[in-house]
This record gives structure tokens, C-alpha cells and sequence, in this order.
């Protein structure tokens, strides 16, 4: 009889690999800013217009929408290589 183990995303490892995605997910989020900002002239001067805030807003919110994204596809990830083992 197999005796139960316990999921990967309970062990520190497995916090471990969700943090390590969601920071993957938060320099993507950085990178495709940069890039929209660099490759879109009217994204650009939205930004320049709307000031400090307006940055802020952008920048936080296309970093937490990516974090969040990798973080929940990571734990799909290693909910699925445990459940092939």
C-alpha cells in the first residue's frame, strides 16, 4: 500500500517554486511595460500627461496582473508533475 505524501505546494520547496514564478511573472509584467511604452508613442504621452500617479498606476498594475498569472499557472504546474508521480 503507498503510503500518502503530502502535495508540493504545502513543502517549503513548493513555496519556494511559487515565489520564484510569481517573480518571473512580475519581471515579465516590467519588461512588457517597458516595451509597450518604448514601441507605443500613445501609451507614452497617456503617461507623461497623466504625471506620477498615473505611472504608478500602470506599472503596478501590469506587474501584480502578471504576477498573479504566473503564480497560478506555476501551482497548475506543480500540482500536475505531482499528480504524474
Amino acid at each position: 500500500m503507498r503510503t500518502k505524501k503530502s502535495s508540493g505546494l504545502i513543502s517549503a520547496a513548493g513555496a519556494i517554486k511559487l515565489m520564484t514564478h510569481g517573480m518571473m511573472g512580475a519581471a515579465l509584467g516590467l519588461a512588457f511595460g517597458l516595451i509597450l511604452v518604448l514601441t507605443n508613442p500613445l501609451v507614452a504621452a497617456l503617461l507623461q500627461h497623466g504625471g506620477s500617479p498615473a505611472i504608478f498606476v500602470f506599472v503596478v498594475s501590469l506587474v501584480t496582473t502578471f504576477a498573479i498569472g504566473a503564480t497560478l499557472t506555476g501551482a497548475v504546474f506543480i500540482l500536475a508533475e505531482d499528480h504524474e508521480s
